[in-house]
Protein backbone atom coordinates (compact mmCIF):
# COMPACT_ATOMS: atom_id res chain seq x y z
CA UNK A 1 0.00 0.00 0.00
CA UNK A 2 2.54 2.20 0.87
CA UNK A 3 4.58 1.78 -2.37
CA UNK A 4 1.61 2.33 -3.95
CA UNK A 5 0.99 6.04 -2.49
CA UNK A 6 4.24 6.79 -3.35
CA UNK A 7 3.64 5.90 -6.95
CA UNK A 8 0.63 7.82 -6.98
CA UNK A 9 2.10 11.25 -5.54
CA UNK A 10 5.09 10.84 -8.34
CA UNK A 11 2.90 10.21 -11.26
CA UNK A 12 0.64 13.39 -9.81
CA UNK A 13 3.62 16.02 -9.23
CA UNK A 14 4.69 14.85 -12.91
CA UNK A 15 1.15 15.73 -14.63
CA UNK A 16 1.39 19.16 -12.26
CA UNK A 17 4.86 19.83 -13.46
CA UNK A 18 4.01 19.33 -17.10
CA UNK A 19 1.09 21.49 -17.21
CA UNK A 20 3.09 24.46 -15.54
CA UNK A 21 5.41 24.14 -18.09
CA UNK A 22 3.13 24.14 -21.08
CA UNK A 23 1.29 26.62 -19.80
CA UNK A 24 4.52 29.08 -19.50
CA UNK A 25 5.51 27.88 -22.68
CA UNK A 26 2.63 29.35 -24.14
CA UNK A 27 2.26 32.83 -22.10
CA UNK A 28 5.85 33.34 -23.39
CA UNK A 29 4.45 32.98 -26.67
CA UNK A 30 1.55 35.19 -26.62
CA UNK A 31 3.29 37.81 -24.72
CA UNK A 32 5.78 37.81 -27.66
CA UNK A 33 3.07 38.56 -29.92
CA UNK A 34 2.03 41.38 -27.95
CA UNK A 35 5.05 43.35 -27.37
CA UNK A 36 6.28 42.30 -30.81
CA UNK A 37 9.32 40.34 -30.28
CA UNK A 38 7.63 37.19 -30.55
CA UNK A 39 7.05 36.92 -34.31
CA UNK A 40 9.92 38.27 -37.33
CA UNK A 41 6.37 39.37 -39.07
CA UNK A 42 5.91 41.70 -36.60
CA UNK A 43 6.86 45.66 -37.81
CA UNK A 44 6.56 48.58 -35.33
CA UNK A 45 3.50 50.76 -35.91
CA UNK A 46 5.06 53.92 -38.23
CA UNK A 47 3.88 57.32 -36.94
CA UNK A 48 0.69 58.80 -37.81
CA UNK A 49 0.47 62.50 -39.43
CA UNK A 50 -2.92 63.89 -38.84
CA UNK A 51 -3.57 67.80 -38.61
CA UNK A 52 -3.28 71.42 -41.21
CA UNK A 53 0.40 71.96 -42.51
CA UNK A 54 0.16 75.76 -43.95
CA UNK A 55 2.68 76.11 -46.77
CA UNK A 56 3.90 79.88 -47.91
CA UNK A 57 4.96 79.00 -51.35
CA UNK A 58 6.21 81.26 -54.26
CA UNK A 59 3.57 82.64 -56.93
CA UNK A 60 5.54 80.23 -59.94
CA UNK A 61 4.98 77.07 -57.20
CA UNK A 62 1.14 77.04 -57.79
CA UNK A 63 0.55 74.50 -60.23
CA UNK A 64 2.94 71.80 -58.63
CA UNK A 65 2.56 72.52 -55.22
CA UNK A 66 -1.16 71.71 -55.67
CA UNK A 67 -0.47 68.34 -56.86
CA UNK A 68 1.93 67.85 -54.35
CA UNK A 69 -0.61 68.84 -52.00
CA UNK A 70 -3.25 66.37 -53.03
CA UNK A 71 -0.40 63.40 -53.06
CA UNK A 72 0.77 64.28 -49.75
CA UNK A 73 -2.97 64.24 -48.17
CA UNK A 74 -3.62 61.16 -49.91
CA UNK A 75 0.04 59.76 -48.84
CA UNK A 76 -1.05 60.93 -45.41
CA UNK A 77 -5.03 60.48 -44.81
CA UNK A 78 -6.28 62.77 -41.84
CA UNK A 79 -3.87 65.50 -43.19
CA UNK A 80 -4.74 69.10 -44.75
CA UNK A 81 -2.07 71.17 -46.59
CA UNK A 82 -3.33 74.44 -47.41
CA UNK A 83 -1.31 77.12 -49.38
CA UNK A 84 -0.72 80.92 -49.98
CA UNK A 85 0.87 81.69 -52.97
CA UNK A 86 2.83 84.85 -53.53
CA UNK A 87 6.14 86.68 -54.76
CA UNK A 88 8.68 85.45 -52.12
CA UNK A 89 10.06 88.95 -51.16
CA UNK A 90 6.01 89.45 -50.08
CA UNK A 91 6.00 85.91 -48.37
CA UNK A 92 9.36 86.46 -46.78
CA UNK A 93 7.87 90.00 -44.87
CA UNK A 94 4.57 88.32 -44.15
CA UNK A 95 6.37 85.53 -42.25
CA UNK A 96 8.98 87.86 -40.34
CA UNK A 97 5.65 89.89 -39.63
CA UNK A 98 4.37 86.77 -37.98
CA UNK A 99 1.80 85.29 -40.37
CA UNK A 100 1.05 81.79 -39.67
CA UNK A 101 2.80 79.87 -41.53
CA UNK A 102 4.49 76.19 -40.68
CA UNK A 103 6.50 75.72 -44.29
CA UNK A 104 7.98 78.58 -46.45
CA UNK A 105 9.23 77.57 -50.10
CA UNK A 106 10.93 80.55 -52.23
CA UNK A 107 11.70 81.12 -55.59
CA UNK A 108 15.16 81.81 -54.79
CA UNK A 109 18.03 81.42 -51.68
CA UNK A 110 17.89 85.65 -51.42
CA UNK A 111 14.07 85.75 -50.31
CA UNK A 112 14.80 82.93 -47.91
CA UNK A 113 17.88 84.35 -46.39
CA UNK A 114 15.98 87.36 -45.54
CA UNK A 115 14.24 85.41 -42.72
CA UNK A 116 16.39 85.75 -39.58
CA UNK A 117 18.13 82.20 -38.86
CA UNK A 118 15.68 81.57 -35.40
CA UNK A 119 12.69 81.85 -37.17
CA UNK A 120 13.69 78.21 -39.04
CA UNK A 121 14.07 75.41 -37.35
CA UNK A 122 18.00 74.00 -39.33
CA UNK A 123 18.83 74.84 -42.49
CA UNK A 124 16.65 75.69 -45.51
CA UNK A 125 17.10 72.73 -48.31
CA UNK A 126 17.26 73.10 -52.42
CA UNK A 127 14.61 71.23 -53.92
CA UNK A 128 14.53 72.81 -57.37
CA UNK A 129 15.89 75.12 -59.50
CA UNK A 130 14.14 77.36 -62.76
CA UNK A 131 15.45 79.84 -65.48
CA UNK A 132 13.68 82.60 -67.30
CA UNK A 133 11.84 82.42 -70.96
CA UNK A 134 10.11 85.08 -72.83
CA UNK A 135 6.53 84.39 -72.78
CA UNK A 136 4.50 85.71 -76.48
CA UNK A 137 1.31 85.54 -77.71
CA UNK A 138 0.31 82.13 -79.62
CA UNK A 139 2.34 81.78 -82.59
CA UNK A 140 4.46 84.81 -81.66
CA UNK A 141 2.72 87.24 -84.06
CA UNK A 142 5.42 89.96 -83.44
CA UNK A 143 7.78 87.77 -84.39
CA UNK A 144 10.57 87.90 -80.97
CA UNK A 145 13.83 85.69 -81.19
CA UNK A 146 16.06 87.15 -78.94
CA UNK A 147 16.17 89.51 -75.45
CA UNK A 148 17.38 92.34 -78.38
CA UNK A 149 13.83 92.09 -79.87
CA UNK A 150 11.92 93.02 -76.82
CA UNK A 151 13.42 96.95 -76.85
CA UNK A 152 11.98 97.73 -80.26
CA UNK A 153 9.71 100.73 -79.34
CA UNK A 154 6.42 98.91 -80.73
CA UNK A 155 6.77 96.13 -77.88
CA UNK A 156 4.78 95.94 -74.71
CA UNK A 157 6.69 94.20 -72.14
CA UNK A 158 5.89 93.04 -68.44
CA UNK A 159 8.61 92.10 -66.27
CA UNK A 160 8.48 91.14 -62.18
CA UNK A 161 9.96 93.84 -60.23
CA UNK A 162 13.43 93.71 -59.20
CA UNK A 163 12.80 92.68 -55.15
CA UNK A 164 10.92 89.64 -56.83
CA UNK A 165 13.18 86.76 -57.37
CA UNK A 166 12.07 86.60 -61.05
CA UNK A 167 12.97 90.58 -61.49
CA UNK A 168 16.37 89.81 -59.72
CA UNK A 169 16.63 86.84 -62.11
CA UNK A 170 15.87 89.52 -65.22
CA UNK A 171 18.48 91.47 -64.71
CA UNK A 172 21.19 88.82 -64.43
CA UNK A 173 19.66 87.95 -67.91
CA UNK A 174 20.16 91.66 -68.86
CA UNK A 175 23.73 91.74 -67.62
CA UNK A 176 24.80 88.21 -69.40
CA UNK A 177 23.28 89.20 -72.71
CA UNK A 178 24.07 93.49 -72.68
CA UNK A 179 20.71 94.36 -73.23
CA UNK A 180 18.91 97.23 -71.44
CA UNK A 181 15.11 96.52 -71.05
CA UNK A 182 12.50 98.77 -70.63
CA UNK A 183 9.06 97.65 -68.96
CA UNK A 184 5.40 99.20 -69.63
CA UNK A 185 5.01 97.72 -66.12
CA UNK A 186 6.84 95.54 -63.82
CA UNK A 187 5.07 93.41 -61.34
CA UNK A 188 5.08 91.49 -57.71
CA UNK A 189 4.79 88.38 -59.26
CA UNK A 190 5.78 85.82 -62.11
CA UNK A 191 2.05 85.17 -62.61
CA UNK A 192 1.17 88.35 -62.60
CA UNK A 193 3.73 88.78 -65.65
CA UNK A 194 2.13 85.72 -67.45
CA UNK A 195 -1.64 87.08 -66.72
CA UNK A 196 -0.77 90.35 -68.74
CA UNK A 197 0.70 88.42 -71.33
CA UNK A 198 -2.48 86.18 -71.61
CA UNK A 199 -5.10 88.52 -71.82
CA UNK A 200 -3.35 90.77 -74.08
CA UNK A 201 -2.26 93.24 -72.37
CA UNK A 202 1.54 92.77 -72.83
CA UNK A 203 2.88 91.70 -76.34
CA UNK A 204 5.98 89.80 -74.57
CA UNK A 205 6.76 89.19 -70.30
CA UNK A 206 9.86 87.23 -68.91
CA UNK A 207 8.59 84.11 -66.62
CA UNK A 208 10.17 81.11 -65.98
CA UNK A 209 10.46 78.20 -68.44
CA UNK A 210 7.48 75.83 -66.05
CA UNK A 211 5.33 79.00 -66.29
CA UNK A 212 5.59 78.78 -69.98
CA UNK A 213 4.69 75.44 -70.08
CA UNK A 214 1.84 75.59 -67.37
CA UNK A 215 0.29 78.04 -69.55
CA UNK A 216 -0.27 75.46 -72.65
CA UNK A 217 -1.33 76.55 -75.40
CA UNK A 218 -2.80 80.34 -74.09
CA UNK A 219 1.17 81.38 -74.96
CA UNK A 220 4.38 80.27 -76.87
CA UNK A 221 7.56 80.20 -75.15
CA UNK A 222 10.89 81.68 -76.68
CA UNK A 223 14.11 80.37 -75.37
CA UNK A 224 16.88 82.88 -73.79
CA UNK A 225 20.25 82.11 -74.77
CA UNK A 226 21.88 83.97 -71.58
CA UNK A 227 18.98 82.07 -69.54
CA UNK A 228 21.78 79.25 -67.71
CA UNK A 229 22.99 82.20 -66.58
CA UNK A 230 20.85 83.25 -63.95
CA UNK A 231 19.51 80.03 -62.46
CA UNK A 232 17.02 80.60 -59.55
CA UNK A 233 17.52 77.93 -56.98
CA UNK A 234 14.48 77.19 -54.68
CA UNK A 235 15.03 76.54 -51.01
CA UNK A 236 12.21 75.02 -48.18
CA UNK A 237 12.54 75.35 -44.73
CA UNK A 238 10.45 74.69 -41.80
CA UNK A 239 9.31 77.72 -39.45
CA UNK A 240 10.58 77.89 -35.69
CA UNK A 241 6.71 78.09 -34.66
CA UNK A 242 4.85 76.11 -36.77
CA UNK A 243 1.98 74.59 -35.45
CA UNK A 244 3.01 71.01 -35.86
CA UNK A 245 7.05 70.80 -36.65
CA UNK A 246 6.61 66.93 -37.14
CA UNK A 247 3.98 67.33 -39.77
CA UNK A 248 5.55 70.66 -41.31
CA UNK A 249 8.88 68.32 -41.51
CA UNK A 250 6.94 65.66 -43.52
CA UNK A 251 5.53 67.85 -45.87
CA UNK A 252 8.83 69.36 -46.70
CA UNK A 253 10.63 66.17 -46.87
CA UNK A 254 8.27 64.80 -49.51
CA UNK A 255 8.76 67.93 -51.58
CA UNK A 256 12.66 66.50 -52.08
CA UNK A 257 11.31 63.06 -52.21
CA UNK A 258 11.36 61.15 -55.23
CA UNK A 259 7.43 61.32 -55.49
CA UNK A 260 7.76 65.13 -54.73
CA UNK A 261 10.72 65.69 -57.04
CA UNK A 262 8.79 63.72 -59.74
CA UNK A 263 5.91 66.31 -59.79
CA UNK A 264 8.46 69.13 -60.95
CA UNK A 265 10.26 67.62 -63.40
CA UNK A 266 7.65 67.04 -65.07
CA UNK A 267 6.43 71.01 -65.02
CA UNK A 268 9.83 71.84 -65.97
CA UNK A 269 11.76 72.10 -63.33
CA UNK A 270 15.25 71.49 -62.91
CA UNK A 271 17.30 69.30 -60.08
CA UNK A 272 18.72 71.34 -57.31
Amino acid sequence: MLLRSVRAVVVVASVVALLVGTVGCSAGHDAGRDTGTGGGDTAATPDVLRGTVTVFAAASLQQTFTIIGHDFERAHPGTTVRFSFAGSSDLATQIESGAPADVFAAADQASMAKLPPDLLIGSPGAFATNVLEIAVAPGNPLGIRALDDLTADDVQLVTCAAPVPCGAATARVERAAGVTLHPVSEEQSVTDVLGKVESGQADAGLVYVTDVRGAGSRVTGVPIAAADRAVNTYPIGVLRDAADPALARAFSAYVRSSDGQRVLADAGFGKP
